[in-house]
Parts: C-alpha cells; structure tokens; sequence
C-alpha cells in the first residue's frame, strides 16, 4: 500500500524523549509539506471533534464479529472448566493491552501516535518497526475485508433462500456466490464512500447493534430449542492423545485468541477524539473503552457458554459456527422470520465492520498520493482509490474463497502478537518502567509469552493444514 508515514502532532521536536525524537527524524520527510496538514487531509485524522459515543460504537463494532460464532467449538476441544478459563484469560489480556495502547497514543504531552504502524515504529526503531507492524496491520485490514466479504456475501445467499419459497421465481434465478460477493461488495463500497472515520459512527452504531443482536438470538434461541438428541460433550479418545490431542487444544485456544479483535484500530479511533493538555483523549478513550469491554464479554461469553451446552461436539469448527449448528438442528421447528432475521443482521454486521476495517487502507493509499502530489485528494481520487482497494479484496475473495481455513495460520502470525504481545514491548520501550521492577516484569513475561503462543499456533495450524490437507477450491463459490 506504499510507504508509511511517520509523523507527530508537535510543532517542536526538541522536547520529546530521545526514542520519539529519533523515530520523528527517521520518518519518511515530505519536502514542501506541512505533517500537520497531511494529517489533516488522511481519513483517519482528518476529523478529530469525535465523541466517547462515537468511539464506542466504532470499539463495538471492530471488537464483536462472525469470528466469536467459533467459540463454542473451541470448548469442545477445552472442556467447560478450561474453556470458560481460557476465555477469561484472554479476555483479561486483551483488555489489559487495549490499557497500553489507550496510554501509549501519546507518549508525551502535545503528541499523538494516531497509527498503530506510527507506536511500532516510535518503539522498536523505523526499519523493525515497520517489519514488525506492516504486515499485521495491512492483513487486518485488508484480509479482514476480504473475510468480511466472504462471510457476508453468503449470508445474503441464505438470507434469500430462505425468504424464497421452493418453486418460486426467486428461487429459480438465485444468483451464483460470485454475484452475491460482488453485491455485498458495491453496497460496501459505496457507505464506503464517506470521507473519514469519524463520519462512519452512525454506520458503526448500526453494525454494533446488529452484532449484539445476532448474537444474542442465537444463544438465547439455542437454549430455548433445547439440546437435540446425541449430543455430548467429549472429544474421540484419539483426539484426545498424542498430536492430535496437542494440535486441537492450541487451536481451540487459537479461535478463543482470534475472537477478540480491533487493536489495530485503538489508535486510529483514539486519534478521532479531541486532546489539549486540560482534556487528554487518553481519558474519554478509557471511558468508551470500560463501556464497550462490559457489553463485548456480556456477547461473548453466553455464547460460547451456552452454544456448547445446547450443541457440544457437533458444531463446526469453520464456516460461522453455532449459526450453521443452529440452523442444521431448527431449522424446522424455527420460523423462517427469525433465522432469515439473523442471517439478514449477519449481512449487516459485516457490511458495516468493512468500512472500519477498511479506513487504515483508504489512510495509507491517499497518503501516498497527497504526499507525493503536496495536495488533498480530490474527490474523484478518493473514490478512485476506495474502489481500487474494493476491487482487490473482492478479487481476493472471489479467487481464494477457502481463505477462512488459512485464518488460523494467517492469525497466529498477524492478530496474536498484534493484540497480545507488541503493546506489552511497546510499554517497555517508550515508557521505560524500573527494570525488573513488577510493570518491567509483567509486560515482559505477557510479551514472550504471547510471541510463544503465536509460534505454537501458528505451528498448530500448519500441522492441522497437513492432516486434514486444504480444500484449494480457487475461483469455486
């Protein structure tokens, strides 16, 4: 997506600590240009008369997603006890991380690291910075989008199949899952077109109160419908053991791992809100945070709780999860309003959490044409550019549709040390706690440990890739 800026929101270098003095000189310079004013022409900074509303809707609607319908699944591989541990660790975690980055936005009064690629850079240097960020970054935007897609376009196709009578003219001339992909791709792109993020909160607000509702209709129609017949929950004693055994727990710990998510943008929403040195975004940014991270927890874990309950071992571990378990199990004894509502929310939920996730993407691609042109991007260009970037991830999506399967490989290097690890050495680095003082000890432990689990995961993954092999179906909806 081209070079990344690296610019602060200080008029005076000289009074920052040598670490962000460093990073500030490294940055990729724009002769003849003002960093304040091309800050002030990008998506992600060009408004910053934000609200603690408005960001809560942007936490929720980065922070709830189709990958929490996997929870349940990752139980059965964990049992109860270990299950709802493993959750509740990870939650701490992320929550704890979320704390860092929060207080990391500005290192030093008068400056704002708006960017998560800018803290990575201000910590670990402007080569490492970059190749440690970039990538994770870019993925979770970019890839996200193309997931997002994925998902959404086929929970259009099943929200028409199951409006459509059998017999009827709808039914008959149901479009192919390519069609339905680029549907869900044009309606993306054209709420896409708003200026910044800042003016998608009402499309946020509306995809965190789709989220909420899926969720909380499955589980709590799930419960209603009671368990089906056969239901346990147990694994094979042969998934239990050996490799295998060892392969499902880290890759259910994975799905638990992946299900939190949107670090890569609490920079980026922080940088919406106002800062002075009276009134510092650091403590309306928490506020939101506190709100939105008592309604994720209150999603999540009645639905990983109770979808194992009413389901156990029977519910896929891919695709959307409970919903597909869901929709196997009452399908019959369910009225068609309320499973066509849910995929109809599903629909939505994606649609909206495609312009967030998309916005650090729109960021970098005007930044490499104001940069290079010492201008604002026209509008002309802006759409141009929106739909060149709408253009490869429905690409993407349409030619790897099995790109779902690679989520836990692709993940375990990108989300994990993303979410759980770097924040912890970020603190380190910039902050510079007492050595092997208490903070000194616990970001570094957490650090390493998180860098660990990614390795294993990613070990995981590829091991599971291997044994069960990967359907390779390109260009096959």
């Amino acid at each position: 997506m081209g070079e990344v800026v690296v610019p602060v929101d200080d008029d005076s270098i000289q009074e920052l600590p040598t670490s962000i003095k460093d990073a500030s000189v490294a940055r990729q310079a724009v002769p003849g240009l003002n960093l304040r004013e091309l800050e002030s022409w990008l998506p992600l900074t060009e408004s910053r008369d934000s609200t603690a509303f408005s960001a809560i809707f942007h936490l929720l609607c980065s922070g709830i997603g189709f990958q929490a319908l996997l929870l349940p699944a990752a139980f059965s591989s964990l049992g109860w006890a270990w299950g709802i541990i493993c959750l509740s660790i990870a939650y701490t975690w992320q929550l704890y991380t979320t704390w860092l980055l929060v207080n990391l936005h500005e290192p030093v009064p008068g400056t704002r690291c708006s960017r998560y690629v800018r803290i990575s850079i201000i910590a670990f240097g402007p080569k490492l910075g970059k190749l440690l960020a970039i990538f994770p970054v870019m993925y979770l935007s970019g890839g996200s989008c193309v997931m997002l897609i994925i998902t959404g376009g086929n929970s259009m196709k099943q929200f028409l199949n199951i409006i459509c009578e059998e017999g009827t003219m709808c039914r008959s001339k149901s479009l192919s899952g390519t069609h339905w992909l680029l549907i869900f791709t044009c309606i993306a792109l054209i709420i896409g077109q708003l200026p910044n993020l800042n003016s998608i909160a009402r499309v946020s607000l509306t995809g965190a109160i789709t989220s909420i509702g899926y969720i909380t209709t499955i589980w709590t129609m799930s419960i209603g419908k009671g368990r089906p017949n056969g239901v346990s929950y147990g694994l094979p004693e042969a998934e239990k053991t050996g490799v295998n055994g060892f392969s499902n727990i880290l890759n259910a710990i994975g799905i638990i791992m992946l299900a939190f998510r949107g670090h890569n943008l609490i920079l980026e929403i922080q940088g919406t809100l106002p800062s002075d040195s009276k009134h510092s975004s650091r403590k309306s940014m928490w506020r939101s945070v506190m709100v939105a991270y008592v309604i994720i927890p209150l999603c999540l874990f009645p639905l990983a709780i109770a979808g194992f309950w009413a389901y156990g071992n029977k519910i896929p571990a891919t695709g959307v999860g409970i919903l597909t378990a869901f929709s196997q199990f009452h399908n019959r004894d369910t009225s068609k309003f309320v499973i066509g509502l849910i995929y109809l929310w599903l629909t939505i939920s994606c649609i909206t959490s495609y312009q967030i996730y998309a916005m650090p993407a729109f960021d970098n691609l005007e930044f490499v044409y104001a940069s290079s042109r010492k201008r604002r991007c026209p509008g002309w260009v802006r759409v141009g550019l929106r739909l060149f970037f709408g253009g490869i991830t429905v690409f993407v999506a349409v030619a790897f549709p099995f790109l779902g399967s690679l989520a836990p490989l692709i993940g375990g290097m990108a989300a994990v040390p993303l979410t759980f690890a770097y924040p912890c050495f970020m603190w380190i680095s910039i902050r510079k706690p007492r050595s092997n003082g208490a903070t000194w000890s616990l970001n570094l432990v957490l650090g390493c440990f998180g860098i660990v689990l990614s390795i294993l995961l990613i070990v995981a993954a590829i091991w599971n890739l291997a044994d069960n092999g990967l359907n390779a179906n390109f260009f096959r909806l």
